[in-house]
């Protein structure tokens, strides 16, 4: 029987694929990084623990002396709304990601391949309803910004 979060793994590791295959059609260099690339003893152990190491970013990217590292964010099928639903704990994790790793920025890509970074997430949502559970930090989709304008265009395109 696949578990609820099987079904996540699959979907996630299917969309940091794709944002890889993107950022590499946009003349960046790709590395993966974080938890999908520790022995499962490893992953196990950060499962039980708070440490921000939980909540590191799925990809680093390098063009020409540009750094920046990538968290790749989808949601299951069944979940598609207006707003994007971030984890507090993954939030809280990427603000201090990016307070102690200044000035290399961490981005939020969603399915949608629309960008926001952690500030960002935390400025828009500040005054908005949250969930119930305080569990979720909510967003809306039109605060995103889209892939090109961050990482620039295609470079396929572009020649």
């Amino acid at each position: 029987m696949v578990t609820h979060w099987q079904d996540r793994k699959k979907v996630g590791d299917a969309h940091e694929q794709r944002v890889a295959a993107e950022l590499q059609a946009h003349g960046w260099t790709i590395q993966r990084c974080g938890q999908g690339t520790y022995p499962p003893v490893i992953r196990q152990a950060l499962v039980r623990t708070d440490s921000a190491l939980r909540y590191f970013p799925d990809l680093i990217a390098a063009r020409d002396s540009e750094l920046v590292t990538i968290d790749a964010k989808d949601r299951m099928p069944s979940t598609h709304t207006d707003r994007y639903a971030i984890s507090t704990a993954t939030l809280n994790a990427g603000l201090l990601f990016t307070a102690t790793h200044a000035p290399t920025p961490l981005y939020y890509v969603f399915g949608d391949l629309k960008v926001l970074t952690p500030s960002e997430v935390r400025h828009y949502s500040m005054h908005t309803r949250h969930h119930p559970s305080g569990a979720w930090t909510l967003v809306a989709t039109r605060r995103a910004h889209p892939f090109e304008e961050v990482f620039g265009k295609d470079t396929a395109l572009a020649a």
